[in-house]
């Protein structure tokens, strides 16, 4: 199992956040996340890649419980999740290539991780293999700048898979971009999921999506999980509920 979370809890001040949120993403599967603002979507990505510490529960990433871990052994064990944002983190000015060699920084040693120039050939390589997976190989020279922005989305799901990682959490990874990318972006997840066996999970505002591309749908309501299910068994009135303005926090 790419990806557990059992119990998990967050608050931030008085305000709970994550109130004992349970969610699985197996092997070979897209789950969509859909939730408010405020419902709690994002933290519980974040708590798993330890941008964000929870306050209790379980997060177990390909097996192995992270919680209480400390040191090497927390950073193998997350290194093992990647992570996909909204706003995408690439270093505009280097290529394509770089960015997504990036992915591989904490398998190299100090002096090369910080000059891309001194990158060896089996990780270019396999950064090459990982933009051929999402399209992109025949631009792996250029600047990241003068792609589109569903491009520098691509090059950052290439990136994570550099990383090799068994889960990928993304977070609102369509949300500044049209239409088409926006659906580019999610076949490609769904893709990468069903053909490569990976976990993803995507946090969306996007229902319509979810139900298109994810293999189950779970909606986060004031931090708990208010559905669980298929595409085709979760109703549209479930998933309107989670919108509706008095659900919305401030």
């Amino acid at each position: 199992m790419p990806l557990r979370l059992t119990g998990l809890r967050k608050s931030f001040g008085g305000r709970v956040v994550l109130e004992g949120v349970d969610l699985e993403v197996g092997a070979g599967e897209l789950v969509a996340v859909l939730g408010a603002n405020g419902s709690g979507k994002s933290t519980a990505l974040r708590c798993v890649v330890g941008l964000v510490e929870p306050d209790g529960g379980s997060i177990a990433i390909a097996g192995q419980e992270v919680v209480g871990l400390r040191g090497a052994q927390l950073v193998a064990a997350r290194r093992r999740a990647a992570m996909v944002f909204q706003r995408i983190h690439l270093v505009e000015r280097r290529s394509v290539l770089d960015n997504v060699c990036c992915g591989a920084l904490g398998r190299l040693d100090l002096r090369r991780s910080l000059v891309p120039a001194l990158f060896p050939r089996p990780l270019l390589e396999e950064a090459m293999g990982c933009l051929q997976r999402v399209g992109l190989a025949d631009r792996a020279a250029e600047r990241v700048s003068r792609l589109s922005g569903g491009q520098q989305q691509r090059v950052a799901i290439a990136r994570a898979l550099c990383q090799r990682a068994e889960v990928v959490l993304a977070d609102e990874p369509v949300a500044a971009l049209d239409p088409a990318a926006a659906e580019q972006v999610m076949a490609l997840l769904a893709r990468l999921a069903h053909e490569e066996g990976l976990g993803v999970a995507a946090v969306l505002h996007q229902p319509d999506l979810a139900r298109r591309h994810a293999d189950r749908v779970v909606g986060l309501m004031r931090g708990r999980v208010a559905f669980d299910g298929t595409p085709e068994d979760v109703p549209a009135e479930a998933i309107d509920a989670l919108y509706a303005p008095e659900r919305v926090a401030a």
